[in-house]
């Protein structure tokens, strides 16, 4: 399909923030957006100025829960080029997760044409720092005006992009360490349910320890499983590794995680550099007895916004564990590294992650 690019006016245009770590994660929305309607088919792919939505209050994305979305940055990066990472994979991890709530696919090329216009439309908001991205969120929801629970027939792709900084704020170059809360009384998702999809309600799920955690001082949540409340899932934003012995070790995917792309990077590179990397389940009670006993001498959390971030502390049951020397350990500081020059085109990408955008 074509797709139109209607520019912004000179009034339209926003001021560009400065690129500090006060630019935060996602406080700050550049000038166009990229949308198309699906309607027996998706149609009219077009790059537009940024501007609110008119839904209906019957639109059955506010009743049902038909939303999905997805997470993905652009680099401005070696020779002055703009790279993507992964970005078929997460188009085609949102149809996955549109398979599972009843929503129509997207075609992967017309979606990624869409994000090189819309980049394309954008470039200067592209933060030209190393760390620094630009966010692109792609988001699917029902526009239905009806109410009776039925997947809809009519939906709305748009994608937003977003200058960022670090997810946690800390030194790009450091790589602090975070605490995280184990929570074992809500529970995100369960096998059989949507918990492996990217969809709006598990997040809602995820609030309610989320605040808790925050309000105790904690950056995040870490979940167990909802059958047993035994085995560790994956970090509210992240998933979740940790370093035993000398294997690189984290939670299968069985249905009620996500899928990371972030995760899947890093399995894939740390066996590219000959680590041993084990996909297996992971008890509360084998982390907190290894990080006690030193066994496990790292945990990190993977993810695209925070791309790595190292766990100092796990507080569990009222009890407060240190990880090792409570710093970011060697590994997931050169996960970290070594993510970012393929990201960034400093280094050469023996996968085939990185896109030449512009």
């Amino acid at each position: 399909m074509s797709i139109s690019v209607t520019p912004c006016s000179e009034s339209q245009k926003k001021p560009i923030p400065e690129w500090t770590q006060a630019l935060g994660f996602g406080k700050f929305f550049s000038d166009h957006m990229f949308m198309m309607e699906y309607e027996d088919g998706w149609k009219n792919p077009r790059v537009v100025p940024y501007h609110s939505l008119t839904m209906d209050p019957a639109s059955m994305c506010l009743h049902y829960g038909q939303e999905i979305f997805e997470g993905m940055k652009v680099y401005h990066g070696q020779d002055d080029r703009v790279y993507g990472f992964r970005p078929r994979d997460n188009f085609a991890r949102m149809n996955r997760s549109a398979r599972r709530l009843i929503m129509p696919e997207l075609d992967i090329e017309t979606a990624y044409e869409g994000l090189c216009e819309l980049v394309r439309a954008d470039r200067s908001w592209i933060p030209p720092k190393h760390g620094y991205a630009l966010y692109i969120r792609p988001t699917m929801i029902a526009t239905d005006a009806a109410l009776g629970v039925r997947p809809a027939n009519n939906y709305l792709f748009f994608m937003i992009a977003s200058p960022v900084a670090s997810y946690y704020p800390q030194d790009n170059d450091n790589l602090n360490a975070v605490k995280i809360f184990v929570n074992d009384k809500y529970f995100r998702a369960v096998r059989g349910g949507t918990g492996e999809a990217k969809c709006a309600g598990n997040y809602a799920a995820s609030l309610a320890s989320q605040w808790e955690a925050k309000k105790a001082g904690y950056a995040q949540v870490l979940w167990l499983d909802a059958l047993e409340r035994r085995n560790v899932e994956e970090v509210g934003t992240m998933n979740i590794f940790f370093v035993i012995g000398d294997k690189l070790v984290t939670s299968p995917l069985n249905g009620s995680i996500l899928p990371g792309i972030t995760r899947d990077s890093v399995i894939q590179l740390a066996r590219h550099q000959g680590l041993t990397v084990e996909e297996r389940p992971v008890s509360i009670a084998e982390v907190i007895s290894g990080a006690i006993s030193g066994t496990i001498s790292e945990v990190f959390g993977t993810g695209t916004a925070a791309v790595i971030s190292p766990v100092s502390h796990i507080a569990f049951c009222g009890t407060e564990h240190q990880v090792a020397d409570g710093q970011s350990g060697p590994i997931a500081r050169r996960m970290y590294a070594d993510l970012l020059a393929i990201q960034y085109g400093k280094r050469e990408d023996p996968f085939g992650w990185t896109s030449v955008i512009l």
